[in-house]
């Protein structure tokens, strides 16, 4: 099996295992506040283990005989994280008067996020099975590279369960605590997490959190994509690349930075216009486009015209999610939150990009010293594409979260 298979691999098991466990470890305590009964917890919690039996026959029965394995992990994926994202905007009941705090509720809105639950694990389930046998079928000795590929698993449930560690936090009792230097204030950080309320409050965004997260990702590596192969690809002379000449390199590319200042300020306008969703997806569609004209239209003048993208990649999308972190946020997450997609952004989706695409250019994409960028530059078009098709279908921005209360007071003044 050759490494790029491996890698491939290893990173659906990231992918399959990281969606578990980015709800699983904080739902327990968070169906309480919701007004649920014991009972309805129950049914809740026992959607999980129901949709692995009834997923032992349809996995094994029905999927294998009608689908291929990748079109079934690729609807269930989609319409499951569709259903896991839909519990975010299912709200805590009115509370009823002379009802005991914490006490169900009986106006619980147990159906719709029974419902819910229900598809995402009856979808989701069989996918960790398929999962593994696409594994199993690519490998040739299962007791030495299985254990290789399967801890990709353990590592996505890692990665699903560390972030929280900076979100779920009580950022006002950090601040007030004003702590010196980074190791006190990591100390501080680690030592203040939210607690009762607010914690069961903050919960229900790490399923709002997945969707954005995961697509930030992708749109990030996209992003490094193109910065990682546009200076060879620009410098290469035709037919393979553009022949543009190495000081005109970085002048050429910083003509996307130039565009970026322009989009910056009419950003604020195409948000209230267009709406967050349809903002972001322009966005990642940028990349789209401008990897379609590497692709399909390498000639100087196109290329050189296409970098005004950069502007609309760059504003439409990142910037955008951090003025929708800080918009839509509660207060006491709201850095952390940032803190994550910075980390996103300028750490994972970086890391992603230099860790594959050296190997793409130079082994995968390059024969006998030719490089093939038509073909190449397909790698971060496509994934861009899924990254904007996923945000339009799922990605449903909250109702507009009310002013903090000192806000309102003073707007009030």
């Amino acid at each position: 099996m050759s490494n790029s298979i491996r890698f491939k691999l290893f990173l659906m098991m990231v992918l399959e295992l990281f969606i578990w466990g980015a709800w699983l470890p904080l739902i327990y305590g968070y169906l309480p506040s919701l007004g649920f009964t014991p009972g309805q917890q129950s049914w809740i919690l026992n959607a999980f283990p129901i949709s692995a039996i009834i997923g032992m026959f349809f996995s094994t029965q029905f999927a294998d005989r009608h689908f291929s394995a990748e079109k079934f992990m690729a609807f269930s994926h989609l319409v499951g994280g569709a259903a896991i994202l839909g519990l975010a905007f299912i709200n805590p009941p009115l509370p009823v008067p002379g009802l005991t705090p914490g006490a169900p509720n009986p106006n619980a809105p147990f159906w719709p996020f029974f419902i819910l639950m229900s598809i995402h694990c009856l979808l989701y389930v069989p996918t960790i099975s398929i999962a593994n046998s696409i594994a199993f079928a690519h490998i040739k000795d299962a007791q030495k590279e299985f254990g290789l590929i399967r801890v990709g698993g353990t590592i996505g449930w890692i990665l699903a369960a560390w972030p929280f560690t900076f979100i779920l936090v009580d950022w006002a009792k950090v601040h007030a605590a004003n702590p010196q230097g980074f190791v006190n204030w990591l100390g501080t950080v680690l030592g203040s997490g939210l607690s009762g309320e607010a914690l069961q409050h903050a919960t229900r965004w790490t399923y709002i959190v997945l969707i954005l997260w995961l697509v930030t990702i992708v749109d990030a590596f996209a992003l490094y994509s193109y910065f990682n192969w546009t200076g060879v690809f620009l410098s290469t002379a035709p037919p393979a690349g553009v022949g543009i000449r190495g000081n005109w390199i970085m002048p050429v590319m910083s003509i996307g930075q130039v565009a970026e200042i322009l989009t910056m300020l009419i950003l604020g306008a195409v948000l209230k216009r267009l709406g967050w969703r349809l903002t972001m997806v322009i966005g990642i569609l940028g990349h789209v486009a401008r990897f379609a004209v590497y692709s399909w239209a390498p000639t100087p003048g196109a290329v050189i015209t296409v970098q005004l993208l950069h502007g609309i990649c760059y504003a439409f999308f990142f910037a955008t999610v951090y003025i929708f972190v800080d918009e839509y946020f509660p207060k006491d997450v709201r850095s952390s939150a940032q803190g994550l997609f910075t980390a996103v952004i300028l750490g994972l989706g970086s890391l992603l990009a230099n860790s594959i695409d050296p190997y793409l250019m130079q082994t995968v994409f390059t024969h006998n010293g030719v490089t093939d960028f038509k073909d190449l530059f397909l790698v971060p078009l496509s994934a861009a594409l899924v990254a904007a098709i996923a945000l339009a279908l799922f990605f449903r921005p909250p109702p507009k979260r009310q002013p903090e209360p000192a806000a309102a007071a003073a707007m009030a003044a």
